[in-house]
């Protein structure tokens, strides 16, 4: 039996468990994320994230993140930032600008420090893929949503009831038109914004149904897939703040390079040890 530190994080309450991989290799992530992530009988999360060195040149560090129900996702907006606190705080690094490796390809974190804290963090996703493998979800009498990868596949609808995320959201996300299963983000304009250029920043809230995981408090990868679809839709502009369950993240979709940026807060939420059998 050997003990694990961990380092329970969330950026606008999409909660993880952290644990530096450098110190402690995890040798079955997926049965660790499935038993640790359980909010009765294990310490609570969305999943588990491993924190551990590049094995390219291109990174800085890399980070994998294994769902609560042990699947790997390729990419997530709301770990990478905590990952940018994690790092920074705890002294592993000096930079302000991170390179992270990731399964959807090398992220780049920018920190805002004041004081020696990371108060917020801006993510460059890159460049939406927006490819739809489904031109229209007949179900329930929804109206077609729009398709827009992150990495990870969203399927974004926009609606008055964005709280029928856990009825409707369980049924998509195992539709036929996902093999792969999707991300589902239902999504309200609470701001119109009206003139060139806008005066006001819309405000969308947004409740997400995450593949592997079910409601969460906030998607990193779901509040940029949002932006773009609702400019891709005419309701928006190039910028958007998304209201999550768990707070708001500012979304800008670049036309210099076609990037989304995604700036939030992250913050620490304790520190911990379990013990493991090997």
């Amino acid at each position: 039996m050997s003990k694990i530190y961990f380092t329970k994080m969330h950026g606008c309450g999409n909660d993880y468990i952290y644990v530096n991989a450098m110190e402690h290799p995890i040798a079955d992530p997926i049965a660790a994320a499935i038993a640790w992530s359980d909010r009765h009988k294990g310490i609570g999360s969305d999943g588990l994230v491993l924190i551990d060195r590049s094995p390219v040149p291109e990174a800085d560090f890399s980070m994998r993140i294994f769902n609560a129900d042990g699947s790997e996702a390729m990419m997530c907006g709301n770990a990478s930032r905590c990952i940018g606190k994690y790092l920074y705080e705890r002294g592993l690094t000096t930079k302000t600008e991170i390179r992270l490796l990731t399964l959807s390809g090398v992220k780049t974190l920018l920190l805002h420090i004041a004081d020696g804290i990371v108060e917020s963090v801006t993510v460059d996703m890159g460049e939406p893929i927006l490819e739809n493998p489904a031109q229209f979800v007949p179900t329930r009498g929804l109206t077609q949503g729009t398709f827009v990868s992150m990495g990870n596949p969203h399927y974004v609808i926009f609606t008055d009831n964005v709280d029928q995320v856990a009825e409707t959201g369980r049924v998509l996300e195992h539709h036929p038109a996902f093999p792969q299963r999707c991300n589902i983000e239902f999504a309200r304009i609470d701001t119109v914004v009206s003139g060139s250029p806008a005066d006001t920043t819309p405000q969308i809230r947004t409740r997400v149904w995450e593949r592997g995981s079910g409601i969460t408090q906030a998607c990193g990868t779901g509040a940029c897939a949002t932006a773009v679809a609702a400019c891709l839709t005419g309701r928006a502009g190039r910028e958007s703040d998304i209201i999550m369950d768990g707070g708001t993240l500012h979304i800008e979709w670049r036309e210099t390079d076609n990037h989304i940026l995604k700036t939030g807060p992250a913050a620490f939420v304790f520190d911990g040890e379990i013990y493991i059998n090997e």
